[in-house]
């Protein structure tokens, strides 16, 4: 016969079986990306599991690659799933709110559960290594002079993050973004092809791309849209500091399902907040060339609201917005 110390201790034992059951984003998250292996999406799902497992915040990481639409299979996956995806964080960036607005996708962030940004890949602009183009302001005089000899290549679409961070560095900069002239590639491999061969005077990409394209030493970076220079790259100059207020962040994060319980909500952004403080994962975040943008809770949907409106504001001008 069980002693009442018995009983007190089963009860506890029973006890916490059952609160480890219900903290599943602690021991388990599955995330889905909404793109290809090897994209920035990718990348970042795969380091922040990788990064949460070996710092012991969670015990397993799975990985599901859904891509289709722009992203917009995914998102639609996960909202239609939403009452079974107990354990789910799907990754995304600002071209959620590109194809939101450019009504690619049917959906926005609105209809999921916002949890966290986590990153920033700052846009970049590349010129040649021998352009004539010492400094931002020489693009301006010369777009000024004669607009056609001013060719934007792009890995991306029209209405992308790499055409509409280049649209508002031009808009910024007092210049008709009406006559630019973005030249989109397939991939950021042959928008570096185009650089190079001449086709395009400047490439608008990323900073953690323009920096590994740098490196190679045929092009330089000529600004940055931070809104001061960076320390992981104290020699990059950003429009900001060449009078031009032209400041973005591609910033990369998670959503959850719509519908979700608070108490899970609150879990996953503890555990990312968590992260974000792991001297791992700031490695492996600096080593990406990624910078650190978490924002969690409130003031990541407000992050959202502001860059929907001012994206939707450079779509318009860009003509690309449908009255």
């Amino acid at each position: 016969m069980m002693s009442l110390r018995h009983y007190c201790f089963l009860y506890i034992a029973v006890s916490s079986l059952i609160f480890c059951g219900v903290a599943v984003a602690r021991e388990r998250i599955h995330f889905l990306i909404p793109g290809g292996a090897g994209g920035g999406w990718d990348m970042t799902a795969r380091a922040v599991g990788e990064s949460l497992t070996r710092s012991s915040i969670i015990k397993t990481a799975s990985y599901e690659n859904l891509s289709g639409a722009g992203g917009g299979r995914a998102i639609a996956y996960l909202i239609d799933t939403a009452p079974r995806q107990t354990n789910t964080l799907m990754v995304n960036s600002a071209s959620f709110i590109l194809r939101s607005l450019l009504k690619k996708i049917p959906h926005n962030y609105n209809d999921l559960t916002p949890i966290a940004s986590v990153i920033a890949d700052y846009g970049a602009f590349v010129v040649r290594i021998d352009s004539p183009y010492v400094d931002w302001q020489d693009v301006i005089d010369d777009y000024r002079k004669d607009f056609r000899r001013v060719n934007i290549a792009g890995g991306s679409s029209r209405g992308s993050t790499d055409h509409v961070v280049a649209a508002l560095a031009f808009s910024k900069s007092g210049l008709d973004v009406s006559r630019l002239k973005y030249i989109p590639y397939n991939a950021g491999g042959q928008a570096m092809v185009g650089l190079l061969s001449g086709e395009s005077q400047i490439l608008s990409t990323g900073l953690s791309e323009a920096v590994t394209l740098a490196k190679q030493g045929e092009v330089r970076i000529l600004a940055i849209t931070a809104s001061e220079r960076l320390s992981l790259f104290p020699d990059v100059p950003t429009l900001h500091e060449q009078n031009v207020d032209a400041v973005f962040a591609n910033w990369r994060g998670f959503f959850a399902p719509p519908g979700i319980a608070l108490d899970d909500i609150n879990e996953y952004r503890s555990l990312l907040e968590d992260l974000v403080k792991v001297e791992g994962w700031q490695r492996l975040r600096a080593a990406r060339g990624w910078s650190s943008l978490h924002l969690s809770g409130t003031d990541f949907k407000q992050f959202l609201a502001m860059q929907e409106v001012a994206l939707s504001e450079l779509l318009d001008d860009l003509g690309l917005l449908e009255k």
